[in-house]
């Protein structure tokens, strides 16, 4: 290539011009403009610089040379900026803007070897800390050892010291003892030739008495101290001492072996308990788990493997034991004295089915009783338990409730009998309940039968009821089935002896056994708080004979049986299998569905149950913890919940229950019910002041609020509410709930404009002109400003105008002037949509 200039070697080579001339200056040529030429030797010097300066060696591009690290782009640009005249007669101005930018690029390598080097850097630190620690640890164990020697050293020095002050000691006495015996062998041939011989005493004249008595006091002899003894005691070594068998003198003595201890642990058990048991400091454990390689504090708690771990590691013998081990030795206890000679019981049987089936009116016509007309509404709220002595035999009855609230308790029927009777209404057919009553008695395995009741209304239909049941796979013996299908009515007794016939069938088939002559257990079927009477429970005796003044455990409630009552509320003396019984003497309300124990002792009822309490009390404070955890979490998340939180008390337990299962479960994701405090009985003050102190509502099911609690309530303008039937209760605070709800609006487009094209107005600014494409344009509803369907602004309109006339609506097919508010970015091309915003109603 011959020569040419530095504008056009620019071009070919594709750079600016000023950037080619920099680089001939850095390569050292002479300065040169765009218009001067290059030859083919300054070409040359100029690659060699460039080649040098990206590291590579000259005349060969595969050998590299030292690398830079890093390299620095500069680049330059210059532009004009045209500024307009300020007034009539100026010219305008031009100035010349020059942008300059640098940008430094580092080689990844050196990136990843500086970060390799921070990395290596800290393993070193690291190891250096781990090593300084390991110095520090094997120092104080010299320390120690040298501590430990110098500690023997001084007790041996301190024991050879007194063994040899007690040999000197013993050899002053042997003198001492010596020079006596021999003063009395030198004086006795003197006196006994001056006295007669009635008069001699001991061989001993005046002056020896006199010499002897100065020497002892209240005529016993003092010991002798040695010399080496005299002055201030010095205090010994410590140590243990024991008596010598020479002259019952004392010597020092180290302990020659440990003292080993058998250490009882528990399930769990923390550091400083175990210390305590095996009468140690906390920090020796301390010190033996983190030579296993863990680090824990004196409050960290163990679990029993752990625990026995160190015990053993420390020389001591471990005692695993189950806590719950006087609970089970009593059930055991119980479980072994069930012996004895079997009896026929009576079959317990279970009616189930839907509300307002006649459950409770078929029980009123075979007990010949009214119990329906007692129950609020019109529907059982409880269970009942009754025994019936009818022409079959005698058979024990639990009525369980139909609502869908007293799910559980239909359960816990169905788990204490034998045979469920599922009553359905012959005009009415096959309901919720009446499936989960099914349910029930299939999962609990027990014989089911079903009784068709109304049969004497006009709309009975048996077989649409048969048809609903079959496809609920409850299949009648008419089908080919194995469930036996009655058809009854509870108001003229059709059908209630073939009932009672197939339940004594199908009891006779089971077989049912029991031991009456052991002690008596069984399962609470009902708690509630009497205000004259206290704690009543109704137990169904399952084995065994219960007898006023046994000490029964159930759950975590003990008590003596004071009184006995049937359920027609007279007193019995005894209960045998399968008769429910009311008892007084609890210590509390047990909950429904507890077993029930006699027990030899009240000791050890109170021992059992204050265990259960105490158990139960952990789980209560682990749910605390955890809604804790769980309401941390949930703000954290940024989600606001708000509390509906309730005191409720009921008249018994089931309904307790019952209510707090269905408030519960109408929490959702903005307000979450919370049952604070649920009990049975009363409302009292403290329940009053919990609901002060938590702004909580107040709800008596049942029962009313004493006094004092009344007084309160007033004061402080407590919010409570007295309900006697489950229905009013739950629809109640289910509307609480809807009201605490936020309102959720909706958004119903109903109008779409397309901007065609763009007005400007002194006045108005920015006026859009449109063609209405869907529905209508209404001048009072927001609006949204869309472009490439993508929302840009939202707001509302400030002008709608047909021609020159301001309109408030327009329709689908017209054109019209928009003018959006504070907003002139309109463009041609935009969507205008206008919406209403509706309110939705809320359901739970």
């Amino acid at each position: 290539m011959s020569d040419v200039t530095v504008k056009q070697l620019a071009e070919v080579i594709g750079t600016p011009v000023d950037r080619l001339v920099s680089q001939l200056e850095e390569a050292g040529l002479s300065a040169k403009g765009a218009d001067d030429t290059i030859s083919d030797d300054e070409k040359v010097k100029l690659l060699s610089h460039l080649r040098r300066s990206h590291g590579k060696a000259e005349g060969d591009s595969n050998v590299e040379i030292a690398e830079p690290k890093k390299i620095t782009l500069k680049r330059r640009t210059v532009s004009e900026l045209r500024q307009k005249s300020s007034g009539p007669g100026k010219s305008s101005k031009t100035v010349n803007v020059e942008v300059r930018k640098k940008r430094t690029y580092v080689k990844r390598s050196v990136v990843q070897a500086e970060e390799q080097a921070k990395i290596d850097e800290q393993a070193r630190i690291e190891a250096e800390a781990l090593r300084k620690e390991e110095e520090a640890k094997r120092v104080a164990e010299e320390a120690v050892a040298r501590e430990e020697s110098v500690r023997k050293q001084a007790e041996e020095e301190a024991a050879a010291k007194l063994k040899a002050e007690e040999d000197v000691r013993a050899k002053a006495e042997e003198d001492e003892r010596a020079r006596l015996d021999a003063e009395k062998k030198a004086a006795a041939p003197t006196t006994e030739a001056k006295k007669p011989a009635a008069k001699v005493t001991k061989g001993r004249g005046p002056d020896k008495e006199k010499a002897a008595a100065s020497k002892t006091k209240y005529g016993r002899k003092e010991l002798h101290v040695a010399g080496a003894k005299s002055g201030r005691r010095k205090k010994k070594p410590r140590g243990r001492a024991r008596v010598t068998s020479a002259g019952g003198e004392h010597a020092f003595e180290r302990p020659t072996e440990q003292v080993v201890h058998e250490v009882s642990i528990p399930e769990t058990i923390s550091v400083g308990e175990l210390a305590q048991r095996m009468k140690v400091k906390a920090g020796e454990i301390i010190k033996v788990m983190m030579g296993m390689g863990s680090m824990v504090t004196i409050n960290q708690v163990l679990d029993q493997e752990t625990a026995t771990i160190v015990v053993e590691e420390m020389g001591h013998i471990p005692k695993m034991f189950s806590e719950d081990a006087i609970e089970q030795e009593v059930i055991a206890t119980v479980a072994g004295q069930v012996e004895g000679e079997t009896i026929t019981r009576a079959p317990v049987v279970t009616i189930m089915g839907h509300v307002d089936h006649g459950k409770t009116s078929l029980l009123d016509y075979i007990r010949r009783t009214n119990v329906v007309s007692g129950e609020a509404g019109g529907i059982t709220q409880h269970i009942g338990a009754y025994h019936v002595e009818t022409d079959k035999g005698m058979i024990t009855f639990l009525d369980t409730p139909g609502h869908a609230a007293f799910s559980a308790m239909r359960a816990r029927g169905a788990k204490l009998t034998d045979i469920v009777v599922i009553v359905v209404a012959a005009d009415d057919g096959v309901m919720p309940q009446t499936k989960e009553a099914i349910q029930h008695a299939r999962a609990s395995g027990v014989t089911t039968i079903i009784a068709i009741n109304k049969m004497d209304k006009e709309g009975a239909d048996p077989n649409r009821v048969s048809q609903e049941l079959v496809a609920e796979e409850v299949v009648p013996e008419a089908y080919g089935g194995d469930v036996m299908f009655i058809e009854v009515s509870a108001q003229t007794g059709q059908g209630v002896d073939a009932l009672l016939d197939a339940i004594s069938l199908q009891a006779e088939v089971l077989e049912l056994k029991a031991v009456k002559d052991c002690p008596a257990t069984g399962v609470v079927v009902e708690s509630r708080l009497d205000k004259g009477r206290g704690t009543v429970a109704t137990i169904l005796v399952q084995n065994g004979t219960l007898k006023k003044g046994d000490f029964l455990l159930t759950g975590s409630e003990y008590g003596r049986v004071r009184a006995m009552l049937d359920e027609n509320g007279k007193p019995i003396e005894e209960a045998g299998p399968s008769i429910p019984v009311e008892v007084l003497g609890l210590s509390g309300t047990p909950s429904a569905g507890d077993d029930v124990l006699v027990v030899e002792n009240e000791r050890k009822a109170r021992e059992v149950a204050a265990f259960r309490h105490g158990k139960e009390r952990d789980i209560k404070l682990a749910r605390q913890q955890a809604a804790k955890l769980e309401n941390m979490f949930s703000h954290l998340e940024g989600g606001e919940v708000t509390d509906l939180n309730i005191v409720l008390k009921a008249d018994v337990r089931g309904s307790v229950e019952a209510l707090c299962d269905s408030l519960t479960e109408l929490s959702n994701e903005e307000v979450r019910v919370r049952i604070i405090s649920s009990g049975v009985g009363a409302i009292n003050e403290s329940d009053a002041q919990l609901a002060l102190t938590s702004g909580a509502i107040m709800i008596g099911f049942n029962v009313r609020a004493d006094g004092s609690a009344k007084r309160l309530i007033a004061d402080e303008d407590i919010d409570l509410h007295y309900y006697s039937v489950i229905y009013d209760a739950i629809d109640e605070i289910k509307s609480s709930i809807l009201g605490m709800l936020k309102p959720i609006y909706k958004d119903v487009i109903i109008g779409l404009a397309e901007v065609r094209d763009v007005f400007r107005s002194s006045k108005l600014g920015a006026i859009a002109g449109s063609m209405v494409t869907e529905g209508t344009i209404k001048r009072s509803n927001p609006i949204r400003v869309l472009r490439d369907d993508v929302v840009i602004y939202e707001g509302e309109l400030e002008s709608l105008r047909r021609h020159k006339d301001d309109v408030d609506e327009v329709k689908s097919g017209t054109e019209c002037g928009i003018g959006v508010k504070n907003y002139n970015d309109v463009k041609p091309g935009d969507q205008i949509e206008v919406f209403e915003r509706t309110l939705v109603e809320r359901e739970l």
